[in-house]
């Protein structure tokens, strides 16, 4: 089994800079299981979140590359025990009148909440470790899911590795 890492990049927040990430991975054949990018509370900076796969090796060649952007100001391999990690998810289900107590009883068992209703959908919003995402996707594998979106991870050290950078 493959030993995935998230990666947290702090990074100027200009045009072309997530290309050029993107293309230090496919170009050195490293796969990205999944992606964020967001600007942080000052907008001159974004902060960009990669889940990626590889040993202690691999996973420290990467950080040096991340290193040598130019736009790339502070990279740091996330510990699950050293950080907090959470995925949003947006589930359309096709509901029958029968069902409705059903989907209800789900979303209350998994902390989703049901942020729209009409006659024939509910959409469901749950936010969670990926462990509370898949479990919700179980439940609701039974039902009709019309339309299944799920954000990649974004996590936030527990410990000290950004606060000197201005709280980004």
């Amino acid at each position: 089994m493959e030993n995935f890492h998230t990666i947290s990049i702090l990074v100027t927040n200009e045009s072309g800079v997530l290309s050029r990430i993107v293309d230090l991975f496919s170009g050195r054949g490293y796969n990205i299981e999944s992606l964020t990018v967001a600007p942080t509370i000052d907008k001159l900076y974004s902060r960009v979140t990669i889940v990626t796969g590889g040993d202690a090796a691999a996973i420290e060649q990467i950080n040096k590359q991340l290193n040598r952007l130019v736009p790339v100001i502070k990279v740091a391999d996330l510990n699950i025990k050293e950080a907090l990690e959470r995925e949003i998810a947006l589930i359309k289900i096709q509901v029958k009148d029968e069902e409705k107590g059903d989907i209800l009883r789900i979303a209350e068992a998994t902390n989703a909440k049901i942020i729209d209703i009409t006659d024939k959908t509910y959409i469901l919003q749950a936010v969670g470790d990926e462990k509370q995402i898949q479990a919700l996707v179980e439940l609701v594998r039974p039902y009709s899911v019309k339309e299944f979106v799920r954000s990649g991870k974004v996590a936030i050290s527990r410990n000290n590795q950004f606060t000197n950078l201005k709280n980004l």
